[in-house]
């Protein structure tokens, strides 16, 4: 069997509390936690927005943290983030796609997927050709293996108004690639929404995940950008089993809403 630890949207700052929430408590947080009661894991992944401000001096007090983690990680591109820096102050994989961070990360019998959705000067995403090729010929690669395949941006909406105006661009056109192209089943990992939904799109099992840092709130009662404000909800992480063909995501909270919380 094998346990990939899976944390999403640190928005990390090196000072400062975006939206009245401090990153540094709450990445220190989950670290502890993943430390305490994962460390038999061989990874966690981040899938994306690592710096709420794309700032070398973020990326630079970021891998201090993240080094303190009992295992090896993997960070990830989202909409906060910026290729160069973050491939010049964090550890990506030698084997990363030249140009963008995507990359495999090869298990025994098993196939993690991280995939760069990027859209430069946007806060939705996209998937080139480049990147499509890529994928395409690492599917076919994995075989009939397991795969999870993280990504940031959702290419599916998932009846969260605003957030789904934020998603992938041409997100069928992805989905159909990966269903045609893969051999085994495929665990589609997604960030960027800062909620915890799960379902099926294009045949394809999907889960978000919730932030370390800040929750998006519940589509009811309505909300808009000018309106937003933070969800008071527990952050939290989450913990793949990969047990021969079969995936499971379990979800955990790793501390109370209030830590962190200014004026809290």
């Amino acid at each position: 069997m094998h346990k990939i630890v899976w944390i999403s949207d640190l928005h990390f700052e090196a000072e400062g509390t975006p939206l009245g929430h401090d990153p540094r408590l709450r990445l220190e947080a989950a670290i502890a936690h993943i430390n305490a009661h994962h460390g038999d894991a061989e990874g966690c992944v981040i899938s994306g927005d690592l710096v709420n401000d794309p700032k070398a001096e973020n990326y630079k007090a970021l891998r201090l943290f993240l080094d303190r983690l009992s295992m090896p990680w993997f960070p990830m591109m989202g909409n906060h983030d910026d290729r160069l820096m973050l491939r010049q102050t964090l550890p990506v994989p030698t084997s990363c796609m030249e140009g963008f961070v995507q990359y495999a990360v090869p298990l025994k019998g098993a196939m993690v997927l991280a995939l760069d959705t990027h859209k430069t000067g946007s806060g939705a995403g996209e998937f080139c050709s480049d990147r499509r090729r890529w994928l395409e010929r690492t599917l076919k690669e994995a075989g009939d293996q397991p795969v999870v395949l993280f990504l940031h941006h959702p290419p599916m909406s998932l009846g969260l108004p605003m957030l789904d105006e934020i998603k992938m661009d041409e997100g069928d056109r992805f989905l159909d690639l990966v269903h045609s192209h893969a051999s085994g089943p495929v665990q589609l990992c997604i960030g960027h929404v800062h909620r915890s939904t799960s379902g099926v799109a294009a045949g394809l099992p999907f889960a978000t995940m919730r932030s370390v840092l800040f929750q998006a709130p519940p589509p009811v009662p309505a909300w808009d950008w000018d309106s937003f404000a933070p969800a008071p909800e527990d952050p939290g992480l989450g913990v793949i089993l990969i047990d021969g063909s079969q995936i499971t995501i379990q979800n955990e909270i790793f501390c109370a809403y209030e830590l962190g919380i200014k004026g809290g």
